[in-house]
Parts: C-alpha cells; structure tokens; sequence
C-alpha cells in the first residue's frame, strides 16, 4: 500500500518540477504582468474605498469628524504606495516578489494548446471579459488555469506524501483518512478558486441590473430634453461610481478615443453582459443615424420596463426572504415545544 501511494506522489512532484524548470521568459513574464495587474486592480479598490470614507468624513464637523476620522482609521496610502513600488520593481525587470508557485501552470497551458480551447478556457473567459474587458480577459484567464492546474498538482502530491507518512509508521487508518479527506479538500479548494470568478461575475450582473432603472431614466431624461446622445451618455456616465456606470465610462472614453460607436457599445454589451444592457446598446446602435426623437420614446419606455422589473424582483426577493426565515421559525418554534413539553412529561412520569 506504501509503494502504491509513494510512486504517484514522486511522479506528481517529478512532473512539476519538471515544468518549473523549463520555465521561459514567456511564462515569467505572463505570470509578471498578472501581478501587475492584480496590484492595479487592489490600487484601485483601495483608492474607491478611501474615497468613500472621505465621502462619509465630510458629512461631519468639529469633534464628530475627529471620532469618526478614528473609528474609519484614515486611508489606504502606504499599502497603495507599497503595491506601487511592487509594480515598479515587475516592470524593471526585479522579480523576487513573484510567486513560483503557479509558474508550472503557465509551462503547461503554453505547450498544450488544447488546454486553450477546452470548455472550462471558455467558461473562464467568458467570466474575466465581464470582470476585466477585452484588454485583460485572456490573461486573467490564463492566470486562473494556471493557478488551477498548479495548486492542483500541489495538494495531491503534499496528500499523498501524508498519506504516505502516516502509513509507513504503521497508521493505516489515519493515512487513508488522510488520502480521503485530503483529496476531497484539494478537489475543493481548487473548485472555489474556479467557483470565486463564477460568483463575482453573478453578483456583478445583479448590481448592474439593480443600477440599470435609475440610470435609463436620467439617459431618457436628458436624451428627450434635447441633449445629444454621446453628451446624454457621459452626463449619466459620471454622476455615480458604481458598477453600471464605470461601465459607462469606459465606453465614453472610448469614444472620446475615436472608438467607432458600433465597436464602444458592443464592447458595453460583453462587459455587462445583462439582457438590460444589451437592448440599451443595441437601441443605440440602431438608432445612431435617426436623431434624438425615436430613441427617447424607446428609453422612456425601456425606463418604465425597468421600474416593473425591478418591483418584480424585489417582490421575489422578499419571497425568498419569506422562505428562508422559515427555516430558523420552525427550528425556534420546535425548541418552545421541547421547553413546555419536557416539564410536562416529567410531572407525569412522577404521578
């Protein structure tokens, strides 16, 4: 039984260190460049927040302001100036703060080209083009599969060396204890990290779906009042900063860019990937050579659509709601029981 277990697990450790070192400027610099990337997007997370609670500090004065300054505890500069002087340190070449541990992953994925077009390279791409755009959906997706297939090969070989252990010190139930349990968890794990894009996709979907009425409404607002439609959009654009509307003014600044508007509104259409915002792009689109007359009879009726919906949903919501706090009602409602019934079958068990 230890032979068994001993061979793959020298097999799985042989073949990644195998593919770590036939690592090649191409795959230190893909797994650089996501690095990057990754510190951006933590950069700008970071700078939203401070910018929120600085939004919530303006809203006192005196003595209250100082109170809240501490229990908010300031901003983010120094870890934003450390991811910073990291991504400085990527781009000149330095790359003692990068990760080996996914490198094999990247190895792998660029001498099997099949790997590329299977159906979870799909599934993932289609989630990164939502989260990241066109621009960084592909390598965001190779990072994934990287980290998937590496992490992966990790967690078996590290069970099966426990595995291992524990049955040559003469501990066979422990050991395959060890081989079950151990297998189940790295099958998890690496599920979540995959399960984790899916989710940040959906809840993302839901806020631009939950943004769309309010948004439609001030479009169709200032589009019928006269405004031109690229003017209409970018007012709308950059009167909030939620997701809907970063989405906006992305598109508005490719336009700005000379982005042809068929080509800035598909874009629109993939980043947010709802049937909402794809009918608005499309009207769009449609209606780019008839003038502001036809399109804002389409955007107050798509307003008034939205408005419906969006009572629809949240009477669902709240139905959902409903169904779950059954559950806890009844579980209460069986302890009650218990507490009357038990004294009461007591007393009778003593007469």
């Amino acid at each position: 039984m230890l032979i068994i277990v001993l061979i793959p697990a020298t097999l799985i450790i042989a073949f990644w260190l195998l593919l770590l070192n036939q690592a090649s400027q191409e795959d230190w610099v893909s797994a650089a460049y996501n690095r990057v990337l990754d510190n951006l997007f933590a950069i700008e997370k970071k700078r939203g927040e401070d910018a929120k609670k600085q939004e919530r500090l303006n809203q006192y004065h005196g003595a209250m302001a100082i109170v809240m300054r501490l229990f908010l505890r300031g901003n983010s500069e120094k870890e934003i100036a450390k991811l910073e002087n990291q991504n400085e340190r990527l781009q000149g070449g330095n790359l003692k703060d990068l990760s080996v541990f996914s490198l094999p992953g990247y190895v792998l994925i660029r001498k099997n080209e099949s790997i590329g077009r299977g159906g979870i390279h799909k599934i993932i791409l289609s989630k990164t083009l939502e989260l990241y755009g066109r621009k960084h959906a592909a390598n965001k997706t190779k990072q994934l599969l990287a980290k998937l297939i590496s992490y992966a090969m990790i967690g078996a070989a590290m069970t099966l060396v426990l595995g291992a252990l524990l049955l040559g010190f003469g501990n066979s139930t422990a050991g395959i204890g060890i081989l079950v349990i151990g297998t189940a968890l790295v099958l998890v794990l690496v599920y979540a990290m995959y399960d984790e894009i899916n989710d940040q996709a959906t809840k993302r979907r839901g806020a631009i779906a939950q943004q769309f009425p309010n948004m439609v409404s001030k479009l169709a607002l200032l589009v019928s009042s006269g405004m031109i439609m690229d003017r209409a959009w970018k007012e709308t654009a950059y009167s909030q900063e939620a997701e809907l509307y970063c989405e906006m003014q992305k598109t508005s600044e490719e336009l700005d860019n000379l982005v042809s508007p068929e080509a800035a509104y598909e874009n629109f259409i993939n980043r947010c990937n709802t049937k909402e915002t794809a009918k608005l792009a499309s009207a769009i689109i449609q209606n780019l050579s008839k003038g502001n007359a036809e399109i804002g009879i389409l955007l107050k009726e798509m307003a008034k659509e939205a408005w419906l919906e969006r009572r629809h949903t949240a009477k669902r919501d709240s139905e959902k709601a409903n169904g779950k706090l059954m559950i806890p009602t009844m579980l209460l409602f069986l302890a009650i029981l218990v507490m009357i019934m038990v004294p009461v079958a007591m007393n009778f068990s003593t007469l």
